[in-house]
């Protein structure tokens, strides 16, 4: 070996040395412009807990995380389905146990109009009743903040007069043609919300229940309901489920084991951590034999789908008006702390069968989701039977053979578009506007001793109809800029007294008395009442004789079991009372 090469590996390992203290040197030099101290990786459990952790220990300045982590849970959930949500503890604390019937605050009914909160009804027995508080009374104050203005909302209203049970909100109160402001101190308390809205007989032996939701109430509701209106001599009846958009699945449940046969199945649930469930009638039911017309439209969802579809399915019945929504997932709430709460789909839910109604959507994109109804309308699916897209490669059958179709809400058998008479652009605009309701309020607001003399709301009903309402609404809307235009006032002016009427009796005899009224030219309603007095409440396939419903289950899991079990804490509604 030469010389000068034993020198080069001499002095090479001497040179890598030299090397790699300069690299340090340098790096060092860099650090000062981008200083990141290097820590050990994380090792095991949660990331996001990890980070949380890191950012709690080491970040440079103070940061409140539980703040963080409250901004960021919503993000979180709303990459998963469009149904699953998070709710604050302050929104609960607003949102109150609807579901179960009841919320803490001062029992009234308020809307606003003209930037002021005005009292439409106070609930008999509640906590405004025994203070004092009247129908038609402006709440201007609470706690000695002005509630009044530009700046007022429903939501800023409802966090102001609800609360927990207990305890004490004043109200500064002025009333109709008083100039002085009344203090009055009302102290909170439980609330009832009634899911049936209403229940009267429409026609001869025909009963008609209106439900805007399913709660823990409902069929204790609905049974009484049924109870009335038997004592009356009803043997057929219409359960309205239009805008109904859900709420407790055992409540649906209850509701259509009183139709259906021992063993029939009524709804089944099932997801990726959770085995089937079947739901069985037990065969109590004390209207098995009656004759039944669902009413549902695109704003019936979740609940109302689950009973539209066990009746659809058995062919226990007709389903007519318009596509549900298709809602077929179901949530699990849990509880935090804080009062925070998860609501999580767990399952889905499907028909006896077999169809799950769940329209289609991507994860993370529930603003697509959520255009869905808007899509449908202007594809005109509202108005004409031939604009609706069926999902034709999810086919099914009822139980006497007749196709049904899955992924996209139930279908009725009979379809009936949106009724349009007396809609025009005049109409449109003093809808829109509450201009309608507002005359109502004020034409109440201004005769309400008189209004207080009728006794039912039929009385009442009689005495409106020879009164200028129409006429005071068009002054109003001239008033508010809306131009007068005789041709279209004419045009839409008997739509327009039904629903001045019907808000007018709301104002005196609640909704009792609005619902006859405002369901009086209702299309939708006029043919549910026509099959039925045509002994036409059925598909023609159980017209043969010796028809059975095919549709049961050889799950072993019963309906008694059901009933007390898991069932009762699927949530399958994103709505809130309010």
């Amino acid at each position: 070996m030469k010389p000068h090469t034993k020198r080069y590996f001499v002095w090479l390992p001497l040179w890598i040395a030299l090397g790699v203290v300069a690299g340090i040197v340098i790096g060092n030099m860099f650090s000062i412009f981008n200083p990141v101290i290097q820590t050990n990786v994380f090792r095991g459990g949660n990331k996001l807990d990890a980070v949380i952790q890191f950012v709690n220990d080491t970040y440079v300045d103070s940061v409140n995380t539980q703040e963080l982590i409250e901004r960021t849970i919503p993000t979180f959930v709303s990459e998963l389905d469009p149904h699953s949500t998070y709710i604050s503890a302050e929104d609960m604390a607003l949102t109150g146990d609807d579901l179960e019937g009841h919320f803490g605050g001062i029992g009234v009914q308020f809307v606003l109009r003209n930037d002021t909160v005005m009292v439409v009804n106070v609930i008999p027995g509640g906590p405004s009743q025994a203070a004092g508080i009247r129908p038609g009374d402006r709440i201007v104050y609470v706690n000695d903040s002005v509630y009044t203005g530009k700046s007022m909302t429903n939501d800023k209203v409802m966090r102001g007069l609800r609360g927990q049970k207990g305890t004490d909100v004043k109200l500064g109160i002025k009333r109709f043609n008083s100039p002085d402001i009344v203090d009055i101190l009302v102290q909170r308390g439980d609330i009832p919300v009634n899911t049936v809205d209403v229940s009267y007989s429409p026609a001869e032996k025909i009963g008609y229940i209106k439900i805007n939701k399913f709660g823990s109430t409902t069929y204790q509701e609905f049974i009484a309901a049924i109870s009335k209106l038997k004592s009356q001599g009803d043997t057929s009846f219409i359960l309205d489920l239009r805008q109904n958009t859900g709420g407790y699945m055992n409540a649906a449940i209850d509701m259509i084991n009183e139709f259906l046969e021992r063993g029939q199945l009524i709804v089944y649930t099932e997801g990726r951590a959770f085995p089937r469930e079947n739901a069985l009638a037990n065969g109590s039911g004390s209207l098995k034999k009656d004759q039944l017309i669902v009413l549902i439209d695109e704003g019936s969802a979740s609940a109302s789908e689950i009973f539209a579809g066990a009746i659809q399915d058995h062919d226990r019945g007709l389903v007519i008006g318009r596509r549900s929504f298709g809602k077929g997932l179901v949530q699990n709430q849990q509880k935090f702390r804080d009062g925070s709460a998860l609501r999580l789909t767990i399952a889905r839910y499907y028909t006896p069968s077999g169809r799950s109604i769940q329209k289609p959507y991507e994860l993370g994109k529930s603003g697509d989701y959520n255009k869905d109804l808007v899509n449908r309308f202007l594809r005109g699916e509202f108005y004409s039977q031939d604009s609706i897209k069926q999902d034709h490669e999810h086919i099914y059958h009822t139980a006497g053979g007749r196709p049904v179709y899955g992924n996209g809400g139930i279908m009725p058998d009979i379809f009936i578009p949106r009724d349009t008479t007396g809609v025009n652009s005049y109409y449109i605009t003093v809808a829109n506007e509450g201009l309608i309701y507002e005359a109502a309020f004020s034409y109440t607001d201004q005769n309400r001793e008189k209004l207080e003399e009728f006794k039912t709301w039929q009385e009442l009903d009689n005495y409106l109809s020879r009164q200028p309402l129409v006429a005071n609404l068009v002054n109003l809307a001239n008033s508010k800029g809306v131009r007068y235009r005789p041709h279209l006032v004419n045009e839409s002016a008997k739509l327009i007294m039904t629903q001045l009427k019907a808000q007018i009796i709301r104002n005196i005899f609640d909704d009792d008395g609005f619902f006859p009224v405002i369901l009086e030219d209702d299309i939708v309603l006029k043919k549910a009442i026509e099959l039925l007095q045509q002994n036409k409440a059925y598909p023609d396939i159980i017209r043969a004789e010796g028809y059975t419903s095919s549709l049961q289950s050889n799950n072993t899991v019963s309906y008694d079991r059901n009933l007390k079990g898991i069932f009762r804490e699927y949530l399958i509604d994103d709505s809130y009372y309010a």
